[in-house]
């Protein structure tokens, strides 16, 4: 259907990564998986097989953002990558990123209107 189907992510920059980790983790008990972020599994986890909500800190001189200055990126799922790239497109938007084929799935960047990245994924089932 080419829409947004939920957040996928939220990634934000900190001046100490791991001491915002620690303090989530020990203020919210989140329990961050060693590369650095947790995912958060829908509670109908088979209604969209890969998908989750990932929230990472990143440190606040990644490029990862660019060529954004904010201090946050965030993702949204998609059902249909291709379907939701070719609507962006008829109104001027073209990706600024594309990494097709990576291991959970398909993903392009785009940048809104004020300048933020917005990363667009189209999950796939994890083995």
């Amino acid at each position: 259907m080419a829409r947004v189907i939920g957040l996928g992510g939220l990634f934000f920059k900190a001046s100490d990564p791991a001491a915002t980790r620690a303090w989530y983790a020990d203020v919210l008990g989140i329990e961050f998986e060693p590369w650095g972020g947790v995912v958060f599994l829908p509670a109908d986890a088979a209604a969209q097989p890969g998908a989750g909500t990932v929230f990472s800190p990143f440190s606040a001189d990644t490029g990862y953002f660019a060529p954004s200055d904010a201090p946050f990126m965030f993702n949204l799922m998609v059902d249909d990558l291709e379907g939701v790239l070719a609507r962006a497109a008829r109104h001027g938007v073209h990706p600024v990123l594309r990494t097709p084929g990576e291991a959970n799935g398909d993903f392009a960047h785009i940048m809104d209107p004020d300048g933020r990245k917005i990363e667009l994924w189209q999950p796939r089932p994890m083995a």
